[in-house]
């Protein structure tokens, strides 16, 4: 039986680890009185108790909680965006080549944002494999639903306070996920990147568009192939050949999952590059227990909503 716990589960990447982590037998939650939430010594205790701990927090009460893990054996799961490009942590984005093999053998892990998560699927493989340069000048856009937003938000959006279109943000090009998209997909410069918050509570769709000039002696079929073998039996990132409906794709298609699908659309002359998840699945909590299953030597998928 291992121990967890989880700083910070009144929110809703916290609320749905602990929905998740409610189906199992072999995981004993560890809990602390809610007036003690923000007790020092407390969530000292409860930390170094623990065999996992998660840290669903700001980014500042992150930090703190890292500085108060002296236990070595605690696995220390950052879903913030505090640690994710500073060494000594890893990246908890399981399906990159060689990751799986460190996440298994590391005490910190820093689990990926759920805009880059998207974003690095689909462009890590293609540099990679020398499909696009390094240096190339890339754009994107993600669409994700307002959960991704915390639970002001939601209120928000719930009580019908917001208006009911796309709302576009981090317009001055300084997005928090952006160190990470660019080190983790093995770019050398930042892509234009415009995230746009939908109507819908949950689900996340990425797109990164290429002109022919951008690919290196490739083509549509070449991208495709390149997903295919690179996310062959890899854990919760699939190549899909077309997860359109009629021709449309929907960013609610993975709402309640925790897995991810790639694909390609368009010619050889211009190709558009698609992932679709849920932001707070694989974009959030089922990256988070994919990680700790891996940490802890359980099966990759236990306890998460996954395709047939």
């Amino acid at each position: 039986m291992k121990k967890v716990f989880i700083d910070g589960s009144a929110g809703t990447t916290g609320l749905r680890i602990r929905e998740r982590l409610a189906m199992r037998g072999d995981v004993e939650l560890v809990q602390i009185k809610d007036e003690l939430r923000k007790d020092a010594a407390a969530r000292r205790d409860a930390l170094n108790s623990a065999d996992v701990a998660f840290l669903c927090l700001p980014d500042v009460a992150a930090r703190e909680a890292v500085s108060l893990v002296e236990n070595p054996e605690t696995v220390v799961i950052d879903t913030s965006t505090a640690h994710r490009t500073e060494e000594g942590w890893t990246y908890g984005f399981a399906e990159l080549a060689g990751m799986r093999e460190r996440i298994v053998s590391s005490k910190r892990i820093a689990n990926p944002g759920c805009h880059a998560s998207g974003f690095i699927a689909l462009v890590a493989p293609l540099v990679e494999d020398g499909l696009i340069d390094a240096d190339a000048e890339l754009s994107a856009y993600s669409l994700t639903g307002y959960s991704g937003g915390g639970k002001k938000m939601i209120a928000e959006y719930e009580a019908g306070e917001r208006d009911n279109g796309g709302c576009q943000y981090a317009l001055g090009q300084a997005h928090k996920h952006l160190p990470e998209m660019v080190r983790y997909s093995g770019l050398e410069r930042a892509p234009v990147f415009s995230p746009v918050v939908v109507p819908h509570y949950s689900g996340m769709e990425t797109v990164v568009m290429l002109h022919a000039s951008t690919l290196k002696g490739g083509g549509l079929e070449d991208v495709k192939e390149c997903y295919r073998k690179y996310y062959a039996g890899e854990g919760l990132v699939g190549f899909s050949p077309d997860p359109s409906v009629c021709g449309v794709i929907s960013s609610m298609a993975m709402s309640g999952r925790d897995d991810m699908t790639v694909s390609a659309y368009g010619n050889d002359e211009r190709i558009v590059l698609v992932s679709l998840f849920d932001n707070l699945g694989k974009g959030a909590s089922g990256a988070a227990i994919q990680n700790m299953n891996l940490a802890i030597g359980c099966r990759e998928t236990e306890s998460l909503v996954c395709g047939a």
